[in-house]
């Protein structure tokens, strides 16, 4: 696990999973939000944002998280592992109206939280699993294969995940 993509629905974890295990593994962290906007949420021109992230993955470590659909085909041509956090639309809800009530909107790029809700952005999430999953799902089985894919369906399996890669990691450090 040298070039770990996570991605999956706003609100499903990809951040805090991505802070965990960066600092479990030692792996340079990404968060796409925060190469996406500028302070005032304007987003980095289309081809702007995908050299960035050819530069990003063309190094021998990294993790890197975000959806942007657009541009997952640069993260997976070069991952070795894929974490795809597959939570219901219910629990992503939640952790939006979570994170909404602890970091009280914005941008806090220190902990790779961007938090802009509007009804746009719910209706993607509640309507993720039916729309997106299966564009995810497509374009894992054509660019993907080659990476170990790892798919997680509740924040007990999250959980789960870190504390067998902490436990791995002690072990082999020693």
């Amino acid at each position: 696990m040298q070039r770990i993509a996570i991605i999956g629905c706003g609100g499903s974890g990809k951040t805090y999973l991505a802070n965990q295990l960066a600092g479990v593994l030692d792996l340079p962290l990404t968060h796409l939000d925060s190469v996406y906007y500028d302070t005032d949420w304007n987003p980095l021109p289309r081809e702007e944002f995908a050299e960035v992230q050819r530069t990003l993955v063309a190094r021998p470590r990294w993790l890197v998280e975000g959806n942007y659909t657009e541009t997952l085909l640069i993260r997976l041509a070069a991952a070795d592992t894929v974490i795809f956090l597959d939570l219901d639309a219910v629990t992503c809800l939640t952790g939006v109206f979570r994170r909404r009530l602890r970091y009280r909107g914005g941008q806090h790029a220190e902990d790779g939280v961007y938090d802009r809700i509007s009804w746009s952005f719910v209706r993607y999430i509640w309507g993720y699993r039916r729309t997106m999953r299966p564009r995810v799902h497509r374009l894992l089985a054509e660019h993907g294969s080659h990476a170990e894919l790892i798919t997680v369906t509740s924040r007990r399996q999250a959980a789960a995940l870190v504390a067998q890669l902490r436990a791995v990691h002690r072990w082999s450090v020693r």
